[in-house]
């Protein structure tokens, strides 16, 4: 019962949330019942399984009954109050169903990628001494049960293990097929809106991943607010090809759709052409998903020319989207881009509307959403004008409620600001601009180097598919800029190439990259991010370490 209460916000933070009606002491069970009175034949969740070519349609009331059934045997297992229940799956319907149980128990749901193994499940299982683990039995051509068994034998707090997709006891089916339906009245009383809920790790694109602490109300707080932004309803069918177990797929892929009593579609292994297919069979309206998701999206529809008459919104976030993406994609998808910015810590924070110019979100990465607050620093914690770069920080109603027995890395001012870590400017508008994180900065001879400003012109040019720009050390300059390209199939391209290109763009001297490397693809985190801390060690000569696939240049 450790986890129970949430501990890091003040009294007059709390307050101030609830008398502006950004937290209203809801939880998802709130939404869930209201859309399974109101809905119940209504589709829940579409369930595409790669690894069995199959698709599955439940109803509210089909995953009530599965949810009631999972809850009655955590009971069984003993599961209490502020326990910790790990779920370790792909974007499956048993996912949902057991978040859900986890909450009706008033246990604490801990997402976990799939592509995770014993290195980084280890760590994390034991920080958030897991009762439960829920897993594949097998998902892309891997066999979680054989280490899974072996974790067991080092984690004495995770008592049982179930498998999605298995057999026998420890089969998710089990929790399913065994459960007597109890009535409502004997589960425990349900968690209360300041109890955190959710703990989610954080991706780590550098350093120890740290478990991110989320009550309902922070959740809510986060959600709420963009449906209602973006004019979501209940005719909406949301497309979810995120990872549930990353914050995107889980606010958009699960609480989202239940918020507006809608439906969720979701598919478990990315694969853009696959995407087209099931977006145009189930007509969905909407998806949120990072930038390298958009661009195949893109291109998928451009060499299949598939026609989707019902989306109406492509969000996208995890990086500044390149302006010439955001143009093409608007034309080829005929729907709106949206642009946001956030952070497993606060959500979706900054975003675009739906009804802005194109330029909106090829330019900046929105304005606050409703009850989110930005503001740019210097580094003694000063304001800074508009149009001036400086650590971009964040207060808001989505706001975490503090890292998982890490309180000591809690970037937070005792009024509530977050620092972010990123660099930004703010303009007259209020339109934030993220133009790099601050350990991701390149320092010329003095002189700052806009990196996503460069990277974005070079998004332009017909050789390059990807592009990230990092820094590698020089003794007369301090840092120099190199350029880490994916290239299109079948196309060359040289450094001379790139700075000819630069130049003809009007581009500073000074902010000229000067190595080239050249990589068959980028290092990414489970979201999508691209991990430029590798990057930077791949652009240090002095590592000696080269980068699969590169190209010397």
């Amino acid at each position: 019962m450790i986890f129970r209460h949430a501990f890091s916000l003040s009294a007059d933070r709390k307050r101030a949330m609830r008398q502006a009606g950004l937290w209203r002491e809801e939880t998802i069970l709130d939404y869930f019942d209201a859309a399974v009175a109101n809905r119940p034949d209504h589709p829940a969740v579409v369930d595409y399984k790669s690894t069995k070519g199959s698709r599955q349609v439940l109803t509210y009331e089909m995953l009530d009954r599965r949810v009631t059934g999972i809850a009655a045997n955590f009971l069984k297992l003993g599961i209490q109050p502020g326990d910790v229940i790990s779920i370790q799956l792909p974007n499956w319907w048993e996912f949902t169903a057991a978040h859900l149980a986890a909450m009706r128990v008033g246990a604490v749901t801990n997402p976990l990628m799939p592509i995770f193994r014993s290195r980084e499940l280890s760590f994390m299982l034991e920080l958030a001494e897991s009762k439960i683990l829920i897993a594949p039995s097998e998902f892309r051509k891997f066999e979680y049960r054989k280490m899974v068994s072996e974790l067991q034998q080092a984690l004495p707090n995770l008592a049982h293990t179930f498998f999605a997709g298995g057999t026998g006891e420890d089969s998710f089916d089990w929790l399913l097929e065994n459960a007597e339906a109890p009535r409502r009245d004997r589960f425990p009383s349900p968690p209360g809106a300041d109890d955190v809920c959710q703990i989610l790790f954080t991706s780590g694109t550098t350093g120890e991943p740290k478990g991110v602490m989320h009550t309902s109300n922070t959740l809510w707080g986060d959600v709420r607010p963009r449906v209602e932004r973006l004019g979501l309803n209940s005719d909406d069918v949301i497309f979810m090809p995120s990872p549930l177990a990353h914050q995107t797929g889980f606010l958009v892929g699960i609480l989202m759709p239940i918020l507006v009593q809608g439906t969720s579609v979701l598919q478990d292994a990315w694969n853009a052409e696959k995407a087209l297919e099931i977006m145009a069979a189930e007509r969905t309206t909407f998806t949120m998903a990072s930038t390298p998701f958009l661009l195949d999206l893109t291109e998928a529809v451009e060499k299949r020319g598939v026609d989707l008459p019902d989306f109406r919104i492509f969000v996208a976030g995890g990086a500044p989207i390149p302006p010439a993406l955001v143009y093409r994609a608007s034309q080829k998808l005929d729907a709106a881009i949206v642009s946001i910015w956030g952070m497993t810590e606060c959500g979706a924070s900054t975003a675009t509307d739906v009804d802005d110019p194109v330029g909106a979100s090829a330019e900046s990465d929105g304005k606050p959403n409703p009850g989110a607050e930005i503001r740019v620093v210097d580094e003694d914690g000063n304001s800074l004008p508009s149009n001036v770069e400086g650590r971009l920080q964040v207060r808001s109603s989505g706001n975490f409620v503090g890292y998982l027995k890490r309180s000591e890395f809690e970037a937070t001012s005792s009024d509530g600001w977050l620092d972010t870590g990123d660099l930004a400017r703010i303009n007259e508008r209020g339109y934030v601009r993220i133009t790099g994180r601050s350990k991701d900065v390149i320092i010329r001879g003095g002189e700052n180097v806009p990196v996503v400003e460069i990277e974005a012109l070079l998004f332009e040019h017909p050789a390059i598919a990807e592009v990230a720009i990092v820094p590698y050390p020089d003794e007369r300059l301090g840092e120099r800029g190199c350029a880490v390209v994916v290239l299109r199939e079948g196309m060359s391209l040289t450094l001379d190439e790139v700075v000819r290109f630069l130049l003809e763009r009007d581009c500073t001297k000074n902010y000229l990259p000067e190595r080239l490397e050249i990589v068959e693809a980028m290092p990414r985190t489970p979201s999508g991010k691209i991990q430029k801390f590798i990057l930077r060690e791949w652009a240090n000569p002095s590592n000696g370490v080269r980068p699969i696939g590169a190209v010397a240049n």
